[in-house]
């Protein structure tokens, strides 16, 4: 049967006072509240009043525009800035009777979860915490009248009802009904389908969807897309399948299945994926588009045999999910203005380094956001195009059909463009391509990787393009990386080890600083860390760095000495003042840039 263990990388909703998800709480509430009749429930304004001093002309203009617009009245409130969203909470809890359960450290019980399916739980937007003396206890955002009965009738259970943020439930749902939960009975399907047809390897129809294999490889990607996971790893061991989720940058172990179900899955994958299933040994590269919980999803797949068999990456990309603007990377007013002054030049040369993973298609994508589409022609070529711009041209990479990099950035030069977006320089006759493109008047936007942005300005010189050259058309280049932020939820205050403190003083860190981490809770399923925020470091081609690069011979720490006198703030910097922000962690800078 296959072994699951939880993913403890899930998505976690931003908290922000102004967030009306608890608004829903109260959506029954949309018509001007009645008097209470003796006995029953509260009305939540006298709650309100009396426990938040709402005013009388207050809750009146409240609930006049309620009768207006029929929204709920905790709604208004909380709009008005009167009532915070965990204090209508409070009031809710109050106004029905009922306890109110932080989530964060409060585990479902198996008997619980089993008691309720995932879609009646989903339906009532409740979470079973418990089952004791026959009595189901579950938690809701909204105590409705009537929600226990309801719900009571369906499940046959008595129902106790608690309350807790909306938020909290969205995250303990998605944490307790995960779709892998049905991975094993496929798994016992695919072995009863063995011993009855013993010989067969590939045991699965590619026509049919009910098919054990077919359904597990739609359910590792259903969980994969909810867990916001970038990559899929199937990984062949001596007695085993491991499959890993790559999220937020770290690799999670999510479940192990049967040997024999390796060539099984790798096969199916490299079906929907358009590859050749019989050859195992020789890597290859594919793809296929998905559509999961409504969202577009281009999978990108490669394959190559080990000695222990053949191992299959999948890579997810979610086309739903809209390009960011500048403004929304976050990076520090400094690194912004001159990253902002240089993708607006008329021409020259912009590049994003960084190692695999660290947001260079990010960072070039919000730069495309920013430049006007509608003035100036702009084309893109890229493997592959991870998100379409509708007023933008962009050519992808196709290998087969002999549109590589180099003949593309030929051919975008005879479309009388503006702005060239290369997705990535890999090799000399694209770097000297691109040189020569920015020198003749175009923009050229481009990703390069590399450790940091004075590695990256010497990739250009590894690769054959003459320094003069480098120095009359790179603007500026763009180190960058991204770390995970500190989990808001759970954040404590933290004394650094010796080998932290050492980092710390090196990166010219405050002594003074109150570092915090993340001692792990449901939302950030223990591992201290939500989500990811990217730190920058911009080498302007400044006229003395131009120099230095054409007339001397300068090593790396040259030039990282002569951008630092310039004001560069490097990788180390931003990421010192993100811990100082209480926004990451120092074991976090210390994973993401080490030494640099």
């Amino acid at each position: 049967m296959a072994k699951l263990r939880r993913n403890r990388d899930e998505p976690v909703a931003s908290a922000k006072s102004s967030d009306l998800g608890i608004a829903a709480a109260v959506a029954t509430l949309t018509k001007p509240e009645p008097r209470a009749a003796s006995g029953g429930p509260k009305r939540l304004g006298d709650v309100l009043q009396d426990r938040f001093a709402v005013s009388d002309a207050t809750l009146h203009r409240a609930l006049e525009l309620q009768s207006d617009t029929g929204e709920a009245l905790g709604a208004i409130l909380v709009q008005f800035g009167e009532i915070t969203p965990d204090q209508l909470l409070d009031a809710l809890a109050e106004q029905f009777g009922l306890l109110r359960v932080d989530l964060r450290h409060t585990l479902p019980t198996g008997a619980a979860l089993a008691a309720v399916s995932a879609e009646i739980a989903r339906e009532f937007h409740c979470l079973p915490i418990s089952l004791e003396e026959g009595t189901l206890t579950v938690v809701t955002s909204d105590p409705a009248f009537g929600l226990g009965d309801r719900m009571s009738a369906r499940i046959g259970l008595p129902i106790r009802l608690q309350v807790s943020t909306r938020r909290e439930i969205e995250q303990g749902l998605a944490a307790n009904y995960r779709a892998l939960a049905a991975l094993g009975a496929q798994v016992a399907s695919f072995e009863a389908d063995l011993r009855v047809l013993p010989d067969v390897v590939d045991i699965f129809d590619r026509d049919q969807g009910d098919a054990p294999i077919v359904q597990a490889v739609d359910l590792l990607l259903t969980q994969a897309a909810r867990d916001r996971a970038s990559d899929i790893h199937l990984e062949m061991g001596e007695d085993t399948l491991r499959v890993r989720f790559r999220v937020d940058g770290a690799l999670t172990e999510v479940a192990t299945l049967p040997s024999r179900m390796a060539g099984p899955i790798a096969s199916r994958v490299k079906i929907m994926a358009g590859m050749n299933i019989v050859e195992k040994r020789r890597p290859q590269d594919g793809q296929f588009a998905k559509v999961i919980d409504g969202h577009e999803l281009d999978v990108r797949v490669a394959s190559c045999g080990t000695v222990l068999g053949e191992k299959v990456i999948m890579r997810l990309l979610d086309k739903s999910k809209p390009a960011l603007h500048l403004s929304d990377l976050g990076m520090s007013a400094g690194a912004f203005a001159k990253f902002s002054n240089a993708v607006r030049s008329p021409h020259g040369m912009v590049v994003c380094a960084g190692p695999t993973g660290s947001g260079k298609t990010t960072s070039l994508y919000a730069s495309l956001r920013d430049i006007d589409s509608r003035a100036r022609s702009v084309v893109t070529i890229e493997d592959p195009v991870e998100y379409v711009f509708p007023d933008i041209t962009q050519i992808q990479v196709n290998d087969s059909a002999g549109v590589t990099f180099a003949n593309g950035l030929r051919s975008i030069l005879r479309q009388d463009p503006d702005v060239i977006l290369v997705g990535e320089i890999r090799d000399e006759e694209t770097a000297r391509i691109a040189v020569q493109s920015s020198l003749t008047g175009h923009l050229v936007l481009s990703s390069l990787h590399g450790t940091d942005a004075v590695a990256a300005l010497f990739r250009f010189f590894d690769m054959g393009i003459e320094s003069y050259l480098v120095a009359s058309s790179v603007l500026a280049i763009i180190g960058q990386r991204l770390l995970r932020r500190v989990c808001k939820d759970c954040q404590v205050s933290y004394e650094l080890t010796v080998d932290e403190r050492a980092f710390w003083q090196h990166a010219n860190g405050d002594p003074d600083t109150q570092f915090v981490i993340g001692v792990g809770c449901n939302f950030c399923h223990e591992t201290g860390y939500v989500d990811r925020i990217g730190i920058y470091e911009i080498l302007e081609i400044t006229p003395e760095v131009a120099e230095m690069i054409s007339v001397q011979r300068p090593s790396r720490s040259d030039i990282r000495a002569l951008a630092a006198s310039q004001g560069m703030k490097t990788l180390r910097d931003e990421a010192r003042r993100l811990v100082e922000e209480q926004i990451t962690t120092v074991p976090e800078a210390i994973r993401a840039i080490h030494l640099l």
